[in-house]
Order: C-alpha cells, then sequence, then structure tokens
C-alpha cells in the first residue's frame, strides 16, 4: 500500500516544513464524518463558543502523550467543544497495520475509546483521508475554531499548554498568536505505543528519529521563536 495510507512510516510521508492547514481567519472545512458509532456527525456541530479539534490517530506516541493534558483541558473548559479527528494511522505495526479500508479507520478509532478509555468526541476521517488533508495532513495538529465556523487558532503541533493559553485568550476576547514549542512524546508513552502497534513500528520511527529531531526540535522551535503567528479576533467572521 502506498500514497495516504502507507504500510511503513517514515518522514518523506511528511512535509515537515510546509504545513499547509487553514490559517486563522479561514473558513474551517467542514466535513460529514461519523462517530464511533457509526453515527453521521458534522466536524463543525460543537456545543460552545469554541471547538478544539485535535488530530490523532492510535499508533501515534505525540498523540497519546497529550491526552492526559487535553483530558485536563477538557475538565477546565466545559463551555467548550472538543473533537479528535481520527486519521491515518501514525506509525503503523504488524498489531495494527495501516488501514485497509474504512472499517479499520472505525475499529482503531474504536480501541481508542474503548481500550485507551478516550473520552473526547472522535470523529472518524474518510478512508482517503479528505478531512485530514484539509486539515494540514499532519498526526498531531491542533485548531480552534470560533462560533462562526472561522480558524481562529491553529498549530502543526499539538501542545496542550500553550493550547489552553491559546483557548484561554480566545475566551478572554483576545487573538491568540503564539504558537508553543514542539515537545517530543514521552519516552514510556511512546515505547507504549510503538510496542503495541507491533513489528515494524519501533524500527521505522528510529530510522526517521534523526530527520524528526531536526525538524522539529530544532528548525522549527528555532522558527516559532524567531517569528510571530498570525491571529485573528476570537469572534472574527470569514
Amino acid at each position: 500500500m502506498s500514497g495516504y495510507n502507507y504500510d511503513k512510516f517514515s518522514a518523506d510521508q511528511y512535509d515537515l516544513d510546509n504545513f499547509t492547514a487553514p490559517a486563522p481567519g479561514d473558513k474551517a472545512p467542514d466535513f460529514t464524518l461519523q462517530t464511533v458509532d457509526g453515527t453521521p456527525h458534522r466536524l463543525l456541530d460543537f456545543d460552545g463558543d469554541f471547538l478544539v479539534l485535535e488530530t490523532g490517530s492510535i499508533t501515534c506516541p505525540l498523540f497519546q502523550s497529550r491526552r492526559e493534558g487535553m483530558a485536563k483541558l477538557v475538565q477546565e473548559n466545559p463551555d467548550t467543544g472538543f473533537a479528535i479527528l481520527y486519521v491515518r494511522e501514525a506509525h503503523p505495526g504488524a498489531t495494527r497495520p495501516q488501514h485497509a479500508c474504512g472499517s479499520d479507520k472505525l475499529d482503531n478509532a474504536r480501541a481508542l475509546k474503548t481500550q485507551d478509555k478516550e473520552g473526547r468526541l472522535i470523529l472518524v476521517d474518510t478512508f482517503d483521508g479528505a478531512a485530514h488533508k484539509a486539515y494540514g495532513s499532519y498526526p498531531n495538529s491542533v485548531t480552534i475554531i470560533n462560533r462562526n465556523g472561522c480558524v481562529v487558532y491553529t498549530s502543526d503541533w499539538n501542545n496542550p499548554a500553550a493550547t489552553a493559553k491559546a483557548l484561554a485568550t480566545l475566551k478572554a476576547g483576545k487573538p491568540a498568536a503564539r504558537q508553543g514549542m514542539f515537545l517530543p512524546a514521552k519516552p514510556p508513552v511512546a515505547i507504549r505505543t510503538l510496542k503495541a502497534a507491533g513489528k515494524g513500528a519501533p524500527l521505522d520511527f528510529l530510522r526517521s528519529l534523526p530527520v524528526l529531531i531536526w525538524h522539529n526540535l530544532i528548525k522549527r522551535n528555532l522558527r516559532i521563536l524567531a517569528g510571530k503567528s498570525p491571529a485573528v479576533p476570537p469572534d472574527t467572521a470569514c
């Protein structure tokens, strides 16, 4: 299998210098997806003034490392909508291979909810990743969308502390500009996640680790420190 639903992870599968998600002020793409029980659900159908949308998969060490921080954020913001866009497997292995069809993706999303006890709304993307591609194609990005359906904050990599600060700033009526620093996955979580994915996943990850460190931990973080992120008012219309 090749293309979007790759069998083996490689850093080459991602354009790590060019995150192409909608920018603050852009209209948030809307899709009719399905929940883990198969119910159709529009992505932009949410309660509260904002939706915090995170991309993830059960084999993504970064996503799994963020879940504790995001669960705290959910508890602290009951007036905000939260959802996970379930995308392709970041690190497929022998136990959890890449999706061969839409039902495979749905099965893994269900496992995230039932086995890993994820409490947020999980929206399962289409087999070809239509929504994922529209939101930048990264394995663990975050987007905050306002009630008008406009993007008011986005980050190529989710940093729960930075996401929490951005949400608090937006709820205070101010633009949220600063993206968070890229944080590596917690080693115990990364080891557990890759081991659960099965044979092939750990080795594929290790092969690409130097490239990932250079592009994300060094190059990307220096770019964030040196630049400014675009910002728009929290009630912006688009």
